[in-house]
């Protein structure tokens, strides 16, 4: 199936706002009828978020969350381990990098879930979904302003927040989407090791 007929196509692009690491565009486009028509969107480096699994001794899995002021809506969101990637940075070392900065957590295997697209409209982000298990406990590296609790629940405990409105965050949402399909074994994963290893916290 052809999708020429709802593609756009640029005419000129005007930068709006260079930020530290989100630049605003606004571009004129051409319409699939031959009329002309403005975007304006953002354009994001892309991130990664992990789903951290705990396994303990009968087989019961907990999963590792953040709680975490978010300032544009000046709310505590509680959420899965998540982080903007480095310019040239491999997915899964980030994933690494930023669950072991974050929680102190270094997971030995790990499984790509898939890419969420967050705010189509309006941004070009990306978020690569990455699952970890196996984890040993370490020291945070929080980045210098960076403030956040990290504590554990059940999935059940999870589900129930996300239905009951306590968890609105749309990664977070998504993620455990996934995890639900991956404990009920409808959406099975392919774990790997580690990538290169990251120093201890």
């Amino acid at each position: 199936m052809s999708d020429r007929h709802l593609l756009e196509e640029e005419l000129s692009t005007e930068e709006l706002v260079k930020g530290r690491f989100l630049h605003v565009y606004r571009d004129t486009v051409r319409l699939p009828d031959g009329a002309t028509a403005t975007r304006e969107y953002i354009v994001h480096p892309g991130a990664v978020m992990i789903v951290p699994l705990l396994e303990d001794e009968e087989g019961g899995i907990r999963v590792v969350l953040e709680r975490q002021f978010r300032y544009p809506v000046g709310q505590v969101m509680i959420e899965f381990p998540a982080g903007k990637l480095d310019a040239g940075e491999d997915l899964q070392r980030c994933a690494q990098r930023e669950l072991l900065e974050e929680t102190g957590y270094a997971g030995s295997r790990w499984a790509h879930a898939g890419v969420l697209h967050p705010v189509i409209s309006y941004s070009t982000e990306f978020i690569d979904i990455w699952f970890a298990r196996d984890l040993t406990s370490g020291m945070r590296q929080l980045d210098q302003g960076e403030f956040l609790d990290v504590f554990t629940a059940t999935p059940t405990e999870l589900l129930q927040w996300c239905r009951d409105g306590l968890i609105t965050d749309g990664k977070t949402l998504t993620a455990t989407l996934w995890l639900q399909n991956y404990l009920s074994g409808a959406w099975p994963l392919s774990w790997r090791p580690a990538a290169v290893p990251l120093p201890a916290g």
